[in-house]
């Protein structure tokens, strides 16, 4: 049985825009994956004191925004059970629920990656799953705040093509921590947020997929708040 290779991107996405997008296109290719899994977070621990959108208004956008990726589908995980926000329980459950049938990968940027000793558990986050940190080019990447043990899995594949990567991948039994800088977002949801706040239709349109940019339209979202 052949086993898949699916990436967990997990977020707020509060609007999943081009950058989010242009990230699972990538890593689709760089990690030769079966499947990028979007899984939205009810509201993420660290920003309970911010605005967030409805769940069922950022499930929906990001349904909208994938519905035409035959290998990118959105979790409801999360969504579904409010009480357990944390990333260690997703997972913990996400293993458990796919178990040798697929190889899972769980996708970061630099700045999570900076405070992971921050977040519940943070030890057993970074052994459950493969792990993919993606950072810009030039960026030092820091490990001198993590073990001796988490620093012996990192692999640096900064400037190493799909085919090198994907072999490693395959000689890997272990599950390990994969830096890359060949990921860019160049857009944030919080400049899109800005705006749409600011009555800049001209611009924000282009920085999200077409019929997420119909939906905040429709819905008027973000008019409001930043």
């Amino acid at each position: 049985m052949k086993v898949k290779r699916i990436a967990l991107y997990g977020g707020t996405f509060d609007p999943v825009h081009n950058g989010h997008m242009s990230v699972a296109h990538a890593l689709l290719q760089l990690f030769a994956l079966d499947e990028v899994v979007f899984i939205p977070a009810h509201v993420a621990p660290h920003k309970r004191d911010q605005f967030v959108s409805p769940a069922l208004k950022r499930y929906a956008m990001l349904a909208l925004a994938t519905q035409a990726e035959a290998r990118m589908r959105v979790s409801t995980f999360e969504l579904d059970a409010p009480e357990r926000p944390y990333t260690v329980e997703t997972l913990a459950r996400m293993k458990e629920r796919y178990g040798q049938e697929a190889r899972l990968f769980f996708v970061m940027g630099a700045d999570s990656w900076t405070d992971i000793k921050t977040w519940r558990e943070w030890e057993r986050v970074l052994k459950l799953t493969n792990h993919i940190v993606m950072t810009r080019p030039g960026y030092e990447l820091e490990a001198a705040h993590v073990t001796d043990e988490i620093r012996e899995r990192m692999v640096d594949i900064r400037g190493v093509g799909a085919e090198e990567i994907a072999r490693r991948v395959d000689e890997s039994d272990a599950e390990k921590i994969y830096v890359t800088d060949a990921v860019q977002m160049a857009v944030s949801a919080t400049q899109v947020r800005k705006l749409v706040r600011l009555g800049l239709d001209k611009e924000w349109p282009a920085l999200v997929p077409q019929p997420v940019a119909e939906f905040i339209e429709k819905y008027r979202l973000y008019r409001d708040k930043a």
